[in-house]
């Protein structure tokens, strides 16, 4: 991979986000990383620095198409150029359906969906310049359905199925597109504090490896669906 390249990450201040970009710094890649929170984006901003100072942090909404499209042009006034746009973002609410409140439904769909074609709909014509990449974060509850999972199910089979049909649209501008369908990874999603005790989990650096290999990879191949699990879950 040629140097130079620029990332633009949602959802970057934590977690698997931030697994990712720091692997990215780490190998020469730009990054820029959005968050909802002022204070998150710049806590997350000085933490990468230590990888390398060619990061940036901005405040995002992935709800907010506007918000987005600002995200991606402080991008390109930072580094001049977007190659690699990772749709990350994303938060879960666990209950039954009956239970579930419209509120609560809306904004896992408007968040994990919606959020995933704004980040795409702000960045696309950018990466029709560099003939880019743009990866999403699903989930392999995007294939497997399981109770209270109402909500979350719906948005994360949305996004697989959003970006296998965004993959056929934008091949013939070179863009190449993949969705990653993790399993449990050691992050504070869904207020789990990792501890010794997720060891046998994907971790966020584990994330941006792959999302590394990926981006390596020889153009004529696409991974366009990709499961991604733990090789030996907790007994």
């Amino acid at each position: 991979m040629s140097q130079n390249k620029v990332a633009y990450i949602t959802g970057g201040t934590k977690g698997i986000g931030f697994g990712i970009a720091k692997i990215l710094l780490e190998n020469g890649i730009s990054v820029s990383f959005s968050g909802r929170k002022k204070e998150d984006v710049q806590k997350a901003e000085q933490e990468l620095k230590q990888y390398s100072e060619m990061v940036v942090g901005i405040v995002s909404d992935v709800k907010n198409l506007e918000s987005e499209e600002k995200a991606v042009q402080q991008t390109l006034e930072k580094f001049g150029r977007l190659d690699f746009v990772i749709a990350n973002a994303g938060l879960g609410i666990f209950k039954p359906v009956d239970e579930l409140s419209a509120e609560e439904w809306n904004e896992m769909i408007e968040t994990n969906l919606t959020g995933a074609f704004y980040t795409l709909k702000a960045s696309v014509e950018e990466l029709k310049k560099t003939e880019g990449y743009y990866i999403t974060i699903s989930s392999l509850a995007g294939a497997n359905f399981f109770e209270n999972g109402t909500g979350y199910n719906a948005s994360k089979f949305g996004v697989v199925g959003f970006t296998q049909a965004a993959m056929i649209d934008l091949r013939k501008y070179n863009i190449k597109t993949t969705v990653i369908m993790p399993g449990s990874v050691a992050t504070h999603f869904n207020g789990n504090t990792p501890s010794e005790k997720d060891n046998w989990k994907i971790q966020p650096e584990d994330m941006g490896n792959l999302i590394l290999d990926i981006l390596k990879m020889n153009p004529r191949v696409l991974p366009s669906k990709i499961e991604f699990r733990a090789t030996k879950p907790a007994k």
